[in-house]
């Protein structure tokens, strides 16, 4: 893990008060409205870096990435295309389809993932 710096302390206390994905746009836009200096590029990095060591989700949509806090270690999610509202799943099916198919072709320590996405009972009444 890296250094504990002030900034990567900001990006994820930031991150941790969002209950959702949100882009690194966003989540400076945030750092911002709260008094704070940080670059969008310091962000980014951030960002990044924290994808990188497990400690951030990142997924893409519509072509822009996403992060979140998230749990250590592997799991799944599922997340509303409308409001972006994020849950992690258990999802032992998956994990266990995931290594018959490996051992089915002949290969070992698989990895894979797989987020779900609808539309939460929030938002379905608005998409109806």
């Amino acid at each position: 893990m890296k250094r504990n710096t002030k900034q990567r302390e900001e990006v994820w206390r930031a991150l941790e008060r969002n209950p959702g994905f949100v882009s690194a746009q966003e989540l400076h836009q945030a750092l911002r409205e709260l008094g704070s200096s940080i670059g969008l590029a310091t962000v980014y990095r951030t960002l990044n870096a924290l994808a990188d060591e497990g400690n951030v989700d990142a997924l893409t949509r519509e072509g822009e990435n996403l992060y979140r806090a998230c749990s250590p270690g592997h799991h799944h999610h599922i997340i509303c295309r409308e409001c972006g509202l994020t849950k992690e799943i258990e999802a032992s099916a998956v994990e266990s389809w995931a290594k018959a198919v490996a051992a089915e072709h002949g290969y070992s320590d698989p990895q894979h993932i797989v987020d779900i996405f609808g539309t939460c009972g929030a938002c379905q009444p608005r998409v109806a």
